[in-house]
Order: C-alpha cells, then sequence, then structure tokens
C-alpha cells in the first residue's frame, strides 16, 4: 500500500517545501508569470471574496484509501480528526450567517467518529448537507453498509469520486479492486433513489485526469460515464464534475517524479482565463481545517496559506471581518483558472 508522504518522510509533506518548489519551478526554471501578476493582467488583482454560500469542513485526513493524485495526503496512517467541540464551533458560526450548504470532506468524512452527529446537528440548522465520499468507505465495513440510507434520511448530496468509468484507469490512481468496490457503492446508493430522476436526492460524480494532463470538456464526458455506468452497470447518476488536479503534496510529488512537473505548469499557466479566474470556489467559500484554522480554499488549507484575516479560527468566526479580507493566491492557482477554470463542482467558465 502507498503511504502518506508524512508518513515516509517525504520533503513534499512540508507545506513550505513544497510553496517553494513551487514558486522556483515557476518563475525561475520555466521563467513564467506568477499567479498574481496573471490576476493583475486580467484586472483581478486583488482577489476579493463575494457573500460566502459555502462552508467546507475539512474533518479529518484519516482515510481507508490512498490515492497517488491526494492533495490531502490522506490515508490510514493520518489521525487528525475534528472533534466534537471544532465542530460545535462550526455549527455557532453557521448559525450566524446565511450560508447554505456546508460541504463535508477529509480523507473519508465518514471515518470521522462524530460524523453522523454533525451531519445531523447541520440538517437541523435547515442547511444542505454535501459529503464528499470516496464510495469505497460504503463496502469497506460493516458500521458503513447503511451509510446510504443515512444519506437519504438526511437528504445529504453525495459528490463522489470516480477516476474513470474503467476499473485499469480507476484502480491505477486508487488502487487495486477501488472500481468494483465503487461500483458496488453506486448500486447501493442507487438501490435507496440516490441518482434517479425526480428522488430528490442527488448524486453526482467527479473525474479527475489519471495524469499530467487538463481534464476534457465537462459535458462530453460527462455523457461518456452516464452511457458506460448505464450500460456496463445499470448505474445513474445526476452530474459529472471534471476537476483539474492541483500541484498540491502527492499529486506534485507524482509530477516531479515522473518528469513531467514542468510540462503540467506550463500547460496550466499557458490555459490561463479571466473568466474562469473571476468565478474560482474560493470567492464564495470559507474553507475549516480539521484542526478549525480558516482558509479560502481546501487547496490552501493543505498548504497551510490561512485566511488574510484577524480571524484566523472558526472559534472566532466574524462574517463581516472576513467579507474585507484579500484571497490568498499562490502558483498553484493555476489549476484552477486553467481553461474552462476549475472547483469543487467542476467547471465555472
Amino acid at each position: 500500500m502507498i503511504k502518506s508522504l508524512k508518513s515516509t518522510g517525504n520533503q513534499l509533506a512540508d507545506s513550505a517545501f513544497q510553496l517553494t518548489v513551487l514558486r522556483r519551478e515557476v518563475a525561475e526554471t520555466l521563467h513564467l508569470p506568477l499567479f498574481h501578476q496573471k490576476l493583475a493582467d486580467a484586472d483581478l488583482f486583488p482577489l476579493t471574496p463575494v457573500a460566502p454560500s459555502v462552508l467546507q469542513i475539512n474533518v479529518g485526513k484519516m482515510c481507508n484509501q490512498v490515492c497517488k493524485h491526494c492533495h490531502v495526503d490522506a490515508g490510514p496512517d493520518r489521525k487528525e480528526i475534528m472533534t466534537r467541540e471544532t465542530m460545535q464551533y462550526c455549527l455557532d458560526a453557521l448559525a450566524q450567517t446565511d450560508i447554505q450548504t456546508v460541504d463535508l470532506t477529509g480523507g473519508a468524512p465518514e471515518m470521522n467518529p462524530d460524523f453522523r452527529w454533525f451531519v445531523e446537528e447541520i440538517s437541523k440548522l435547515g442547511r444542505k448537507v454535501l459529503v464528499r465520499c470516496n464510495l469505497t468507505i460504503i463496502v469497506a465495513n460493516k458500521k458503513y453498509h447503511d451509510l446510504p440510507e443515512f444519506f437519504k434520511q438526511h437528504r445529504v448530496e453525495v459528490v463522489s469520486s470516480l477516476p474513470f468509468y474503467s476499473a485499469a484507469k480507476t484502480d491505477s490512481q486508487r488502487g487495486d479492486g477501488v472500481f468494483e468496490d465503487s461500483i458496488r457503492a453506486l448500486k447501493m446508493l442507487n438501490a435507496v433513489g440516490y441518482g434517479h430522476e425526480d428522488s430528490g436526492l442527488v448524486l453526482n460524480l467527479v473525474y479527475n485526469p489519471a495524469g499530467a494532463f487538463l481534464p476534457g470538456g465537462q459535458k462530453g464526458l460527462q455523457d461518456q460515464f452516464k452511457r458506460v455506468l448505464l450500460k456496463d452497470h445499470g448505474i445513474v447518476f445526476n452530474e459529472l464534475y471534471a476537476i483539474t488536479n492541483i500541484p498540491v503534496s502527492r499529486y506534485l510529488d507524482y509530477l516531479i517524479e515522473s518528469g513531467n512537473y514542468a510540462g503540467y505548469m506550463e500547460k496550466l499557466v499557458t490555459a490561463f482565463n479571466p473568466a474562469a479566474a473571476a468565478g474560482v470556489m474560493c470567492r464564495n467559500t470559507i474553507s475549516v481545517g480539521w484542526d478549525g484554522g480558516l482558509y479560502d480554499c481546501d487547496f490552501n488549507q493543505m498548504l497551510d496559506l490561512y485566511v488574510a484575516s484577524p480571524v484566523q479560527h472558526i472559534r472566532d468566526f466574524d462574517a463581516a471581518a472576513l467579507g474585507k479580507r484579500a484571497i490568498v493566491v499562490n502558483q498553484h492557482c493555476y489549476g484552477c483558472t486553467a481553461g474552462a477554470g476549475s472547483s469543487c463542482g467542476g467547471t465555472v467558465a
């Protein structure tokens, strides 16, 4: 099994080292403009937030999978888990706002021992809960087999990663047997109504490229996935999100080790799209780390780039103060602004 960068002592487990590599390679080796310069050329610097509509919460880095592209460096050997106390801070902050969507992520968020309590408490506040489920967690252990029913009970929107509609490509990125387990889990979700038209139970899939290239057109990929999954497995889903791999953590390590880093960064910079930059998710999202730290997005969180605000922890949440901040950017942000753009909800332009 692949181990996390942290457990193997890899230099790229250090966020400061990652930022040094990103800046050095982009500006000094490739002689490409830094990201903030590209924003300035498009009259978008500094990038500022709009009213937040999503509170994205990472409830822990523990995961039953160790995926080659994971920007969280998650895995079974990661023990960082959000406590119930920090979850309560999140609930208190949410109650102060009009934010309607709470996006729960990890790791495998379902592995947090307080996950179900948290979902129930968020639901009591009348907010929509979205869970980023890796699918295999549903079949990993008997205690998770009822997750589809639990999700249905609380009308949770399920967003599930499936790198491709074939076993070879999925397993090469996520591990042997992952595709088979994912198909089994998708059928369990379908069986309780998820993905079916007019059920109100939303099941969306996420596609990440398996190599050093940008995703194809989201609509075309969605049509392919729907056709093949229905024909070969009888599976239905609502939408497909095509997400660009961001050069952070384990994916950055893959790019460097495979000799693809320079070429990939050049692709991202060349494909910079001002329209995508204007619609990036960090403008309407507040990201909360497993320890309660506040960030502009999940990727900044993994690089320890806290919000540029006096308010940097969820226990001190102040919507007005956070609304006055400038969004923190760095070279990895090119991944969200290339081509049609990329966000946790797919393309943005």
